[in-house]
């Protein structure tokens, strides 16, 4: 296994504590994806079934908030994108473009489950980890919100409140 590869993937949140044979396993089993500047890695409503991890580039995550596009955030090499993929099967959720030429390893559900087959303990620890780094940046944006826009932060919670009550 490559060496800057491996200390990229130590390095990330989703994959902090596995194993370097865990790691060897999911690196042995990723695509390298060149991404030219101005191309998407993808856009939002696309069928989503895997996650990114930018090795050099950099891009930005853009929604569309009608008739425009929103620039969300910007990504850098030694960040991960598209997670959400893993968990919930749903479209993707942003368009993400790159801002100049970009190298990223792609890593599909598919093979991330095996990795459940191989090592199931190892692949808890993924889950785990994704759990938690969608928790955290979900706490980021009630805190957004709740600073910029208390009242839509209000709506989502009695919302919820409701859905909870039934």
């Amino acid at each position: 296994m490559d060496a800057n590869r491996l200390k990229l993937l130590q390095n990330m949140p989703i994959f902090s504590a596995l194993s370097e044979s865990a790691l060897e396993f999911i690196e042995s089993r990723c695509e390298t994806r060149t991404i030219l500047l101005g191309d998407a890695f993808f856009n939002e409503g696309d069928p989503a079934s895997s996650l990114f991890i930018l090795e050099s580039g950099e891009a930005e995550v853009l929604k569309k908030c009608d008739p425009d596009l929103r620039r969300l955030s910007y990504l850098n090499p030694g960040d991960c994108f598209g997670e959400m993929a893993i968990v919930d099967n749903q479209p993707r959720g942003a368009t993400v473009m790159a801002t100049n030429d970009c190298q990223a390893m792609e890593i599909s559900a598919d093979n991330l489950y095996a990795l459940r087959q191989h090592d199931p303990e190892q692949f808890i620890q993924i889950q785990a980890n994704l759990m938690r780094e969608l928790s955290r940046r979900l706490r980021y944006l009630d805190e957004k919100l709740a600073v910029t826009q208390p009242e839509m932060l209000q709506k989502s919670l009695l919302a919820q409140w409701v859905v909870d009550s039934f």
